[in-house]
């Protein structure tokens, strides 16, 4: 019997999340400085009525957290989100790097899902229109909004910012986004229409010569052509506009050093600068003999399309996937560099050892480029090996051009998937979500003077039947879960405990109790001499201290009139002998319950 109670008292209760955990405090005890390791029944959490503890966290969790605690290896449930687990090992007090490696590659992909839902972020792609008060904290005059003082400058700035930087924000802004469009079109397929020779007009001069006979000759010579006027006005409608759109945004713009370091603002006033510049060289340097070549700095224009990146969340996500796949582009480029060094070396003295006289390989840098061609699956054909040699290594070479790109490829399409994919479900989200307010969990009341437990419970292990709830008995029995006897089997199941224990708390700690919440009244002294005689009464009659001693009911006289209880206990047995049926009936028996009760 003694090894029953020893081991009971070993063992502890955890109610985690409504669901009811029992192990060893010495497993407890195996990971020290965490929560579980420094349980004591002065915390707030401990009910001393079901005698155990009360954790409102996600069971789910608990469940691996306590096996960690027997087995000593932490594995991932797949059942719950990565952030969720790592918010509960944070509460527990373990460490989230503990997880073992069988479980690793699945609890870490929520770090690269939060690290893609930041780049996410950072790119723009939410249509939801900001708030007054963002608009402000933007563009820096937050103060100015509180106080009221805001001027017509600073109510229309983020106005003129968003019709010519966010085309989504408003049908105005959509209107503006797309003459945009229209221009960055015209001008890209002006560019490319002006060099077309039936779209040239040839310049034509009249050159005069004197024949053998003489006489004066001439002739018309066309040195060379120049691109159709019409070009040129259309260019110019073009620039004016993106000259208007960069100076707009660039006075509306929340920061000026962000916005002239941004990449796509530097394309394109890069390309625009390169048309005013075009028209000084073509009128002051004209008459050089290479000022053709200074129109091959005007390419740039053809670097607008980036321009089409606000526009467009799909150019965004292509140029974020390189981004993100760098490591990859660049371990294949290596690869690639690494075989086309080899085999253009390989191919050249293998068309070296066999006659030859239609050798294509002249030196190892020919080579490179055949290798290159080769390894990339193109195969223009103009230089290929003749001996059989050369054959082989030609083979090998496209085999190894074949592996090297198909391995990093899949990565890069992952990467874009993977983007493209967020990117679909967070346009389909709803843009307000309920707040979950947070709101701080009641804690119980102690009375003064209580150490850390429950006024009145006494010290745990204290009394002649002291067990795990304190004095005056032997604790709560667990059977099946259900606290069936609440108090010591001497006392019965309403007896004596019941009313050593404070009610106020009792009720408070276990609210099954608060079903049949008796009345508490203040303590009154009243004189004992002023009490009227008792009636008689039955034989068959049961006392309130007969409640309390044997729980027996009985036949009971007719209820007289009360006198006012003289303690909180007395008036606790006369209620719960009320809530039985059961009436007081002389007020010596009141008192006879107080004197058993001190």
């Amino acid at each position: 019997m003694n090894l029953i109670n020893m081991d009971s008292e070993n063992r502890v209760v955890l109610n985690v999340g409504g669901i009811r955990h029992e192990t060893y405090k010495a497993t407890l005890k195996k990971i020290p400085a965490t929560r579980l390791s420094r349980l004591t029944e002065a915390l707030a959490n401990y009910d001393p009525i079901l005698n155990e503890y009360f954790f409102d966290r996600h069971p789910g969790v608990f469940a691996q957290v306590l096996n960690y605690y027997r087995t000593g290896k932490l594995h991932y449930p797949t059942d719950v989100c990565g952030p969720l687990f790592e918010e509960e090992l944070e509460f527990w007090g373990l460490d989230s790097n503990q997880v073992e490696p069988c479980c690793w590659m699945t609890y870490t992909q929520h770090r690269d899902t939060q690290e893609t839902l930041a780049v996410l972020d950072r790119l723009d792609l939410d249509t939801e229109k900001p708030s007054e008060e963002e608009l402000a904290r933007k563009f820096g005059f937050e103060e100015d909004y509180y106080k009221g003082t805001i001027s017509w400058w600073q109510e229309m700035k983020p106005r003129i910012w968003s019709l010519f930087d966010e085309p989504y924000s408003s049908n105005a802004a959509k209107t503006i986004g797309v003459v945009s469009v229209f221009f960055i079109c015209i001008s890209i397929l002006s560019f490319c229409l002006k060099t077309h020779p039936d779209m040239r007009v040839p310049i034509v001069r009249n050159i005069t010569v004197k024949t053998a006979n003489g006489s004066n000759g001439w002739f018309l010579d066309k040195t060379q052509t120049n691109a159709h006027i019409a070009f040129f006005y259309i260019e110019c409608v073009c620039n004016a506009w993106f000259t208007f759109e960069i100076l707009v945004r660039f006075i509306s713009s929340p920061n000026k050093w962000e916005f002239i370091k941004s990449s796509v603002n530097i394309i394109d006033y890069i390309a625009t600068l390169s048309f005013y510049i075009d028209l000084v060289l073509q009128r002051f340097a004209s008459h050089l003999e290479n000022a053709d070549i200074l129109e091959f700095f005007s390419i740039i224009r053809i670097m607008r399309l980036f321009k089409l990146t606000r526009h467009s969340s799909g150019l965004k996500i292509l140029i974020q996937t390189f981004r993100a796949s760098a490591k990859e582009l660049t371990l294949l480029v290596f690869f690639l560099v690494l075989g086309i060094v080899i085999f253009a070396s390989l191919v050249y003295y293998a068309e070296r050892i066999q006659p030859n006289p239609h050798n294509d390989f002249n030196s190892i840098p020919l080579g490179l480029w055949w290798a290159l061609v080769t390894m990339t699956t193109v195969g223009y054909g103009d230089m290929a090996p003749k001996t059989y040699i050369g054959m082989f290594v030609g083979a090998l070479c496209a085999l190894a051009g074949v592996l090297t790109i198909a391995l990093p490829v899949p990565v890069i399409v992952s990467n874009f998937a993977m983007y493209y994919s967020h990117t679909q479900a967070r346009a389909k989200l709803p843009k307000k979500r309920r707040r979950v307010l947070p709101v701080e969990q009641p804690r119980q009341p102690r009375l003064p003077g209580a150490p850390g437990g429950v006024s009145g419970c006494g010290t745990p292990g204290s009394g002649p039947h002291s067990g795990p709830m304190g004095s005056g008995g032997t604790g709560p029995r667990r059977m099946n879960n259900k606290t069936k006897d609440l108090v010591s089997p001497k006392s019965g199941p309403l007896g004596a405990s019941i009313v050593a224990m404070s009610p106020r708390t009792m009720l408070d700690l276990n609210p099954a109790l608060a079903m049949g919440k008796p009345t508490f009244q203040p303590r009154i002294p009243t004189p004992l001499a002023a009490t009227p005689p008792p009636p008689a009464s039955s034989a068959g009659g049961l006392t309130a201290s007969g409640i309390g001693a044997s729980g027996a009911t009985g036949a009971t006289s007719a209820p007289q009139p009360a006198a006012p209880p003289p303690s909180i206990a007395v008036s606790t047995t006369a209620s719960v002998g009320k809530d039985l049926g059961i009436s007081t009936t002389t007020t010596t028996a009141q008192e006879t319950s107080k004197k058993a009760f001190l």
